[in-house]
């Protein structure tokens, strides 16, 4: 097979069918049929699979037998179809073999004529694929309980059915990758700053990667700091999620081929939010928020806080506890540092063990995890109980905001590392670094901590706690339109 270059196509139907045949000829899946039309040669191409024949016969190939009137040449043929005729033709003709080449592989049946260097694409495409599903990342007790699947176009629509106004906007475009995959950026006109959405469509254009399976693949591009952990996208499989996050300025992107849709500009206070917090009472909802702001914190700074208070600060501990401890730590060879890293290491590889491994032994691999690690461990004397308590507490925390599970990770092993070895310097240097990292991200423009700082009013609406929504509807969109200089 070699690759379709940008050449127009040629007038003679046999020069285009042998490009096809050079193309594709070795594919059991690529399908052609030869026929005549008021005189005129033509030919149909298209996949099978990706194609439906039943479509083709139907639409096109029983309205084409019923004759053209005054058609004898292939140029008058491709124009009555294109412009007269009732057939469901793409708008825009194919002039070039890469249109060729991108029209067949994108599900459509492709009309060529002898004599005309345009060739005409139809709709037919009827690709099998997942129905549409519950989300399995994202559970919500209320709200619309449907996810994205792996077809680019479903997940538009789905979109719009749920976003039912003119301003809304889907951009279908090419990646420049091998696979010339689509996405698409979803926004409302209304809504996204023009400048933000011109500055998105410069950077996904300027893209070139090998291959593009997940719309997350785009996520480094989008960094301006490459060594800044925080994410630069919040990502969803709820179209109702997506839609919210597009009725607050935002911009969706979707990839065909991923059932995971990227939403920019992102700011921190996201990640700790979910439908469950609009459908609840605001007392509640705030409750809910602040426990994720503290699990958060455990899970990045509880492990190191215990090392640099075992460590280095005994004294802030109560003497009771204490003793606890040390009776804990007396029996176990290891210092608290390695310790505590060698059994956050072990969390770790069973967790991923569990994700990893087929449904059928991930139970398996979860209860000897267990086993080993927990009772096992511990009556050998290898892990003290408190370590191994601390150790589980963080990672139970971390699940409670999952969209931030890698950086917590990576955060609270550094803070393990600088607490261990320099103590509440460690652990304050630790602290500063994320800190720095989190107001030195710079989101098209935007404060990343927008709206927890600088403190004011917004982190009250909607940030650390969520006000009422008779006072949440009278400021609209939350997107905020001042941009850092």
């Amino acid at each position: 097979m070699t690759t379709a270059d940008n050449q127009p196509l040629g007038q003679a139907l046999a020069e285009n069918q042998a490009f096809l045949q050079t193309m594709f000829g070795g594919s059991s899946d690529f399908y052609t049929k030869s026929f005549t039309i008021c005189g005129c040669r033509c030919c149909i191409a298209m996949f099978a699979g990706l194609s439906s024949p039943e479509k083709l016969c139907i639409m096109v190939l029983h309205a084409l037998g019923q004759g053209v009137p005054g058609c004898k040449a292939g140029p008058q043929l491709v124009q009555y179809l294109a412009e007269q005729s009732c057939l469901p033709t793409e708008q825009t003709p194919i002039t070039t073999r890469t249109q060729l080449v991108e029209a067949l592989a994108g599900g459509m049946a492709v009309l060529l004529a002898e004599g005309s260097g345009q060739a005409l694409a139809f709709s037919t495409q009827d690709m099998p694929g997942r129905s549409v599903t519950n989300p399995s990342g994202e559970g919500n007790m209320r709200g619309p309980q449907d996810a994205f699947t792996e077809h680019l176009r479903n997940n538009i629509s789905q979109l719009r059915r749920q976003f039912r106004t003119g301003s809304f906007t889907a951009e279908i475009c090419t990646a420049n990758t091998r696979a010339k995959t689509e996405y698409a950026i979803c926004y409302d006109t209304a809504l996204a700053p023009a400048d933000v959405v011109q500055t998105l469509k410069q950077r996904l254009a300027g893209v070139q990667i090998p291959v593009l399976l997940d719309s997350t693949y785009f996520a480094s591009f989008l960094k301006q700091d490459k060594l800044n952990l925080f994410p630069a996208a919040a990502y969803t499989e709820r179209p109702a999620t997506a839609c919210a996050r597009i009725c607050e300025g935002k911009i969706v992107i979707l990839v065909s081929g991923s059932p995971l849709a990227m939403v920019v500009p992102s700011f921190f206070a996201e990640h700790f939010e979910c439908l469950d917090d609009y459908s609840s009472g605001a007392v509640f909802a705030g409750l809910i928020r602040l426990l994720k702001y503290l699990a958060f914190l455990l899970a990045v700074f509880g492990p190191g806080l215990y090392v640099m208070a075992v460590s280095f600060a005994p004294e802030l501990i109560p003497v009771h506890l204490l003793a606890k401890l040390a009776q804990g730590e007396a029996a176990t060879p290891l210092p608290p540092m390695p310790e505590m890293l060698a059994v956050t290491l072990l969390l770790e590889i069973v967790r991923e063990a569990g994700l990893r491994a087929p449904k059928s032994i991930s139970h398996t691999v979860s209860l000897v995890g267990a086993l080993i690690i927990g009772e096992t461990a511990v009556s050998a004397g290898i892990i003290s109980v408190p370590v191994l308590t601390m150790a589980a507490a963080a990672t139970i925390a971390t699940l409670a905001v999952p969209a931030l599970y890698e950086q917590s990770i990576l955060f609270r092993f550094a803070v393990i590392l600088l607490a261990g070895l320099f103590g509440v310097p460690g652990l304050a240097c630790g602290a500063l670094l994320i800190l720095a990292m989190a107001c030195g991200s710079d989101p098209f423009g935007y404060d990343y901590l927008y709206p927890l700082m600088p403190p004011g009013k917004a982190a009250l609406r909607d940030g650390f706690v969520r006000a009422i929504w008779s006072r949440l509807a009278q400021k609209g969109e939350v997107l905020p339109r001042h941009a850092k200089e």
